[in-house]
């Protein structure tokens, strides 16, 4: 028996462990010389993007990250687990987000059963800077809190704050699209060259379906 209840607290120690460990947040941290080595500036109007992946097959929200298209582009990706060597990463923060590794980002979220929304609003240089430090200052999410941590993020912004705090990607989507001159496609695997159809190429509102 007293060797029982001790492989009892054993195994009750190491899941109670995992579960810490998967609740803990990454704390990824580019150099300086890396981070302005991939800086990249887009062509195109300053704009936020919120990127949702669905998964098709039951049609529930899979993970949210927004764009931040100012005075570079970077990606906010909270709890996501994208990863490319010419992509320096700061608790969560991506930078150079060329048009090519957008493809590649896209690309992964969209892979087969999972479709990605992307919903695009243009905003003033001041508005996309604030996003930018807001979503800096917010630091690394913990697994499982992507749209919480974007959704908290963006509330915090003038032009936002209608958004709900949500938990749940569709959720956040659902609340984005509501905001006045967004445009939204629909992404999967199967559209072929993904880059023609991201920002920093022309944007077409879709209609939903």
């Amino acid at each position: 028996m007293y060797r029982l209840l001790k492989s009892i607290r054993v195994l009750a120690g190491l899941l109670a462990m995992s579960l810490l460990l998967g609740c803990t947040a990454d704390n990824k941290w580019a150099s300086d010389a890396e981070v302005a080595r991939a800086r990249y500036v887009d062509p195109n109007p300053t704009s936020i993007t919120l990127f949702t992946s669905i998964n098709t097959r039951n049609n529930a929200g899979a993970h949210a990250a927004v764009m931040i298209n100012g005075d570079e582009r970077v990606l906010f990706d909270p709890a996501g687990s994208f990863a490319h060597p010419t992509v320096p990463e700061r608790h969560d923060m991506l930078y150079g987000i060329t048009p090519s590794v957008l493809g590649l980002y896209v690309d992964f979220q969209g892979t087969a059963p999972f479709e990605v929304i992307q919903q695009t609003i243009f905003v003033t240089p001041e508005v996309a800077e604030q996003v930018r430090q807001t979503a800096i200052s917010y630091g690394a999410a913990n697994k499982a809190a992507c749209t919480r941590a974007v959704s908290t993020v963006l509330r915090s912004v003038p032009g936002f704050e209608s958004l709900p705090s949500t938990w749940f990607p569709k959720k956040l989507s659902r609340g984005f699209a509501a905001l006045p001159g967004v445009i939204t496609r629909k992404l999967t695997s199967l559209d072929g060259d993904l880059r023609r159809t991201l920002p920093g190429s022309p944007l077409i509102a879709l209609p939903e379906g």
